[in-house]
């Protein structure tokens, strides 16, 4: 099953309401979402990977970035921005597509209160040019966690 699927598939057998949606164009970053999208920056969910022992893929509005010193503290150990190859390899999802959700096994995936600001938040749907709308309520329930002060 490819990433765009994979995340399709667990967002149906949530039961949580979405909308998906496919561009031609990249999605990639915040901003090309945005366009793409015709929605503010801080509309989009962008899903950042950082590494050390573990794994953390914090989900944080387009508006904001991620405070290392935060998330290091909350992960009990230094955490860095993974590599495009330590993306791909430790969550399953390429670089521009990585979603709050589904990942492997061992991914801590933490959401920061950036996000409550809103009742629904685009997400990257697995693939550098799909994404998601979801309400902001229902991804916090899919993650289990959070949200986290890990705005810097």
């Amino acid at each position: 099953m490819g990433s765009r699927e994979r995340v399709v598939d667990f967002l149906t057998r949530s039961g949580a309401a979405f909308e998906l949606r496919d561009f031609g164009e990249s999605t990639r970053n915040s901003s090309l979402a945005a366009s793409a999208l015709g929605c503010t920056i801080a509309e989009i969910a962008k899903s950042v990977v950082f590494v050390g022992r573990m794994t953390a893929v914090v989900t944080i509005s387009g508006d904001r970035r991620v405070g290392q010193s935060k998330l290091s503290g909350l992960m009990g150990e230094p955490m860095r921005t993974a590599t495009p190859d330590e993306v791909r390899e430790r969550t399953g999802f390429p670089v521009g597509g990585v979603p709050p959700f589904p990942h492997r096994e061992g991914v801590r995936v933490l959401p920061d209160t950036s996000l409550a600001r809103f009742s629904h938040v685009w997400a990257a749907a697995g693939t550098p040019n799909s994404v998601f709308r979801i309400s902001t309520s229902d991804l916090l329930r899919l993650v289990g966690a959070g949200p986290y002060e890990l705005a810097g």
